[in-house]
């Protein structure tokens, strides 16, 4: 009878066991799904090249975790790089999604490096207006608006928004000369209970401190005089 008893309990903890190897199996894949799905959908919207190191979509705790992403320019900006984010860290309100309301306890962000680029043709990537919706219409005015129409759900706000921001780069592809960069440095930048874009002024005033005046020459030449941050709506 203990003979029976043993085989039966390592029947039952080889079970246990393949079912956890199951599950983790199960969650790697969800999550490279995810992953490329995600890159597909930067792709679609943007017209750039996506690669994310690791995307992370926790069952138990609401949080989504994205590591390593960077954006590569279309081929008219000669496919350069474009943003390097090491981490974007999401904690959000569950029971608000069954409102269909978009309620972030946390985000942090940590924009690694920025490059804005001129092409030959003159145009710079920051001020492309062909960045479109999920369903093929150039976005508004509005990010919150069209956030809702595209969604379907409404945003409440980040309850604290930590952001950190490395550094800049201007690249000239047609005259290299003009090729320069600038560290930002920011570390752990702070907001609490972000609403809307006035909410980020206070974080665009800080980047101009930090930036010893690297924008200043970076204008859209269909609006002249108005500096990058305005321009970016901030």
């Amino acid at each position: 009878m203990k003979l029976i008893f043993k085989w039966l309990l390592r029947l039952a903890l080889a079970a246990v066991a393949l079912f956890v190897v199951a599950v983790i199996v199960l969650l790697l894949t969800y999550n490279s799904i995810l992953r490329v799905a995600m890159e597909r959908q930067i792709r679609a919207q943007t017209g750039m090249d996506a690669k994310i190191g690791s995307l992370k979509v926790a069952i138990i705790s609401p949080t989504l975790e994205i590591q390593n992403l960077k954006i590569h320019n279309s081929p008219d900006f000669g496919g350069t790089p474009f943003l390097d984010i090491p981490e974007i860290h999401v904690e959000y309100d569950r029971a608000a999604l069954a409102r269909r309301e978009i309620h972030v306890k946390l985000l942090r962000f940590n924009l690694g490096e920025l490059d804005i680029v001129k092409n030959q043709a003159g145009r710079t990537n920051i001020f492309l207006s062909n960045l479109k919706s999920p369903a093929g219409k150039s976005g508004g005015g509005n990010p919150l608006a069209d956030f809702k129409k595209q969604s379907g759900f409404d945003f409440t706000g980040i309850d604290m928004l930590n952001v950190s921001i490395g550094k800049v780069k201007f690249v000239d592809l047609k005259d290299p000369r003009n090729d320069r960069e600038q560290v930002i440095g920011i570390d752990d930048f702070v907001i609490p209970n972000v609403k809307s874009q006035a909410d980020l002024m206070v974080l665009a005033v800080d980047i101009a401190l930090h930036s010893d005046g690297f924008f200043d020459s970076l204008v859209d030449p269909k609006k002249p005089g108005l500096g990058v941050l305005k321009q970016l709506g901030l």
